[in-house]
């Protein structure tokens, strides 16, 4: 079962189940993915739906830091529910070692010496990391390796 099939079998599975809160995030999800199917008139598989999560995902984490700054710790707590749905299809996140590990890889592969080569790295990183790393803290890692 493809990762969209598993989204739109867990629509109906929230829909039988009442579960409203979960529901109105997979229908966003779901809205989400057949825009871009629409928009680039092709059927997303797996790193489709994939990068579509994560653009989710980050739209909610910049969310919830504009409502606790705002002090609306409900939006907040909302969003962070939204986060966990969303979390839930996305693969086995890869642990800071790791993370670690495959950027000191691609610096070496791509021969990079300064913040300028910063570019070439992330292009031999992201297809590695994708869906398993938050792309900030993967960039944030490529920026210390390439500064020290």
């Amino acid at each position: 079962m493809t990762l969209r099939e598993r989204v739109l079998e867990d629509v109906k599975t929230a829909m039988r189940g009442r579960e409203a809160e979960r529901l109105g995030t997979l229908r966003l999800l779901t809205a989400a993915m057949k825009q871009r199917e629409v928009d680039e008139r092709i059927t997303l598989d797996d790193a489709g739906v994939i990068a579509v999560i994560e653009k989710m995902l980050k739209q909610r984490r910049d969310s919830v830091a504009q409502y606790e700054l705002a002090g609306r710790q409900e939006l907040a707590d909302a969003e962070k529910r939204e986060m966990a749905v969303l979390q839930a299809y996305l693969p086995q996140q890869l642990a800071e070692s790791e993370l670690v590990a495959i950027v000191a890889e691609a610096v070496a592969a791509s021969g990079a010496q300064a913040p300028a080569d910063m570019g070439k790295v992330m292009a031999i990183v992201k297809p590695k990391v994708a869906g398993r790393a938050d792309m900030g803290k993967v960039s944030a890692l490529v920026k210390a390796r390439l500064a020290g």
